[in-house]
């Protein structure tokens, strides 16, 4: 009756650990599919940005461009570079290394707050909107800073950075 009741635990072990197996492999598989498909956006985003820069340049008054086709055409060359550094990160984080998944979230959102703020025209945010903005972005810092302390208190090493290329 003992060897009855270990088979039955060895059993559902099994279970269990081949369930969370399976996750895994799921998991890498929508993994791959949200990489492939964030590359194939990135790919039609800068074609899409050469061609508004393209647009721009061949209108009248040739080669120059006003402050606000700047301003777009920056916040598109963020929002192209912001989708690089998201592919990168998924790389980085779920197929390389056992990397946290906050310290992902942090990051991408600093960047993308970041965007924001770039391409943010003063003329046309009133002081709330702004308040909220220094809000948003002390807290995604403060968090980020906190992480890293955490970790070096921890005994994290810290993450180190592929050559380039």
């Amino acid at each position: 009756m003992g060897s009855r009741s270990e088979h039955d635990r060895s059993s559902s072990k099994w279970t269990v650990n081949g369930m969370f197996s399976l996750l895994k492999k799921y998991e890498k598989l929508m993994i791959f599919a949200l990489m492939l498909m964030m590359a194939i956006v990135l790919g039609l985003a800068t074609l899409d940005l050469a061609w508004i820069i393209l647009k721009d340049i061949i209108t009248e008054p040739y080669l120059l461009l006003h402050v606000d086709e700047l301003l777009e055409l920056f916040g598109f060359f963020m929002l192209v570079l912001i989708g690089i550094e998201l592919l990168q990160t998924i790389m980085k984080t779920y197929l390389q290394q056992d990397q946290p998944h906050f310290e992902v979230v942090l990051s991408v959102a600093i960047i993308a707050i970041a965007r924001k703020v770039i391409i943010l025209d003063l003329k046309e945010v009133d002081s709330l909107s702004l308040v909220g903005i220094a809000a948003i972005v002390i807290a995604l810092t403060g968090g980020y800073f906190l992480m890293k302390r955490s970790q070096a208190r921890d005994g994290v090493p810290p993450q180190k950075k592929p050559p380039p290329g």
